[in-house]
């Protein structure tokens, strides 16, 4: 069958192709612009493999798998979509705009292509404000969020930058579209830019590439203002984006020049994500100083601490002077230096200057160890006459403050860049921290305490504390403390568990099933998902689940972007967004007593394992 036979017969008479049929786009310049084959699959037209051959040969049966669509591009494949069946039946003839509106519920999504395409077939596929609300709409909502989560995996952002721009200025299409249909490929990338800043703020507001391509991109638009004045309510979209980089008015080559004050009333497209308020002007980090050689202070304090803000935390918490203490910075080649009192404590980069010790100055040595510090022997009293529900507060309000601030793409950044930067996963490396330090705090207030008695007292407290935690929504800290009772060296004091009473045991046991690995975490799963939002997940389980998929899947195929698997990660990142929303009111956090805050925002942690185990056998000797 020659082409222009076959492109009669497919705008004559749409054959029907089996489920199951392959079809390939050949080498013919035309048929291979991806936006013709979204015109022709919308306007209801199938696509017939061609050969030389003869018509006998005309598809390739896929078993049990629906039809896929191939575009290729001088012999290569550059985008591979695939059939989907929609959910909702097509509406009637009658209703809305006959075959097209049912040609329109037959959806493909994207299976691989190279990033060029994927971002072609994005655009082609997105809907504006009056198509909103339908299948269609939330499938293409669906790509679009898949993209901007993950499109750092494959293309930087000053390429995707470079694309859109050139997406939206154009000339391939110059003779072969209407004003109208112009005017509808400018909107599509505005809208598409809107939703990426709204999505990725926090990541592009120092970006020197994006602060370039707004300004690049405003101009165009007011370019264009005249000839489609229908732009005029994007130009003020993009320049409200514009002014969120530069902090200051439109330049003066705008027609459209406003007051910021408008601009701010302005919001953006209701229909799409809504902006994120977690401006992280501030950034907090957790420090650590170390008041013996094996065990220091946690604290939460902003990138910019000087040393004599921490210095004074220390000696508040410590009750010591701080005019007897001074801050000492241990390189790890062995070298120490001095800080002086407003010497930045860390790095723009959110490193600290070096191991931070806390010195007296007479001595210039590290305090006494903790075992022999008579300030640090009362922590158990103080410990004990917090109450449990207070601690769990403490505790869940902490995590919150950092949870909310994490972004999704954060975690995708975390599973294909570990050993690249971590300044764009910040508030997810300080919640894994977090955890850990929870964790060895339950280790270390229990293996500090000396008296059997007052021991069995703080495991009955943890426990509490754990089933408090579980009830406030915060898993991430319910399995820190389940961890640090269930360690080895806290789960060796034999005489101490002996004591503990069966309700506290049979509530121990049935909070450590929870945690129970079995059925991949099946227990956990189930628990978890009961649970209304916002709640704070396990955060080390969900980056296994987003190893898992990354590391079972090729990123890649034959040069081709495997958006499947990005598809997959998308789509398990979002269960961060999901928790983090309030749709009931259902607050997390609640007011917590000023004791016990000061309490918990400075723990007192033993970091070294050789050290604990020494405490626990000097607790209850091996028989």
């Amino acid at each position: 069958m020659s082409w222009d036979c076959g492109l009669r017969y497919m705008f004559s008479v749409p054959p029907a192709l089996q489920p199951g049929s392959m079809c390939i786009l050949h080498d013919k310049e035309d048929l291979s612009r991806l936006e013709m084959v979204q015109r022709l699959a919308k306007d209801g037209c199938r696509f017939l493999q061609s050969h030389s051959k003869g018509p006998e040969k005309t598809s390739e049966t896929l078993s049990d798998e629906e039809g896929c669509v191939c575009l290729r591009e001088r012999g290569h494949d550059v985008l591979v979509l695939q059939r989907m069946s929609s959910e909702q039946p097509a509406l009637s003839a009658s209703t809305r705009g006959g075959g097209r509106e049912e040609a329109r519920n037959r959806r493909y999504m994207v299976v691989s292509g190279t990033p060029e395409k994927i971002l072609a077939h994005l655009l082609n596929d997105l809907t504006l404000d009056d198509e909103q609300g339908s299948t269609h709409s939330k499938e293409s909502d669906t790509l679009m969020d898949d993209f901007l989560l993950t499109y750092p995996v494959f293309m930087s952002t000053s390429d995707l930058c470079q694309a859109l721009l050139g997406h939206y200025c154009t000339k391939q299409y110059r003779g072969k579209e209407d004003k109208k249909e112009a005017l509808e490929r400018k909107q599509k990338v505005l809208h598409l830019v809107s939703q990426w800043v709204a999505l990725c703020a926090d990541f592009l507001r120092e970006d020197e590439h994006v602060k370039l391509f707004m300004k690049t991109l405003c101009r165009y638009v007011l370019d264009d203002l005249y000839e489609h004045p229908a732009l005029e309510k994007d130009v003020m979209e993009v320049q409200k984006l514009y002014l969120l980089h530069r902090r200051h008015t439109v330049d003066e080559y705008s027609p459209q020049r406003k007051s910021k004050a408008l601009f701010h009333q302005l919001s953006l497209k209701e229909n799409g994500l809504q902006f994120r308020g977690t401006q992280r002007e501030t950034k907090q980090v957790l420090c650590h100083v170390y008041i013996t050689m094996d065990s220091y202070l946690s604290m939460r304090a902003h990138a910019g601490v000087v040393s004599q803000q921490l210095l004074q935390a220390v000696a508040e918490r410590m009750d010591i002077p701080q005019g007897e203490l001074v801050l000492v910075a241990v390189t790890y080649p062995g070298g120490k230096v001095l800080l002086q009192p407003q010497d930045r404590v860390f790095s723009d980069s959110l490193r600290p200057v070096g191991r931070l010790h806390i010195c007296r100055k007479d001595l210039g040595e590290v305090l006494n160890p903790f075992t022999d510090n008579s300030e640090l022997q009362q922590r158990t009293a103080c410990m004990l006459s917090l109450n449990t529900w207070d601690v769990a507060v403490a505790l869940t309000n902490f995590d919150w403050t950092i949870f909310d601030s994490i972004h999704e793409q954060e975690l995708v950044y975390f599973t294909f860049n570990r050993h690249a930067s971590s300044s764009h996963t910040t508030a997810l490396g300080l919640l894994l921290q977090r955890c850990n330090e929870v964790q060895l705090w339950v280790m270390t207030e229990v293996l500090l305490c000396p008296v059997l008695c007052k021991r069995v007292q703080l495991i009955k407290k943890f426990i509490k504390i754990a089933a408090h935690c579980k009830a406030q929504r915060n898993l991430h800290c319910f399995f820190a403390i389940i961890m640090g009772l269930n360690t080895a060296a806290v789960s060796r004091l034999s005489q101490t568990w002996e004591k503990i009473p069966g309700k506290f045991k049979k509530l121990f046991s049935e909070l450590e099933s929870i945690t129970d690995p079995s059925l991949n975490h099946k227990a956990y799963r189930d628990s978890f998902k009961k649970m209304k939002a916002p709640k704070i997940p396990f955060l080390p389980l969900l980056l296994k689940d987003i190893t898992f998929i990354h590391e079972g899947n090729k990123t890649f195929h034959d040069n081709l972007v495997n958006f499947e698997k990005l598809h997959m990660i998308a789509d398990t990142v979002r269960l961060i967004r999901q928790c983090q929303k309030d749709h009931m009111g259902n607050g997390i956090t609640q007011k917590s007593s000023s004791e016990v805050r000061a309490y918990i925002d400075y723990l007192h942690i033993i970091d070294n394992q050789q050290t604990l185990f020494e405490l626990s056998h000097r607790l209850e000797p091996r028989a």
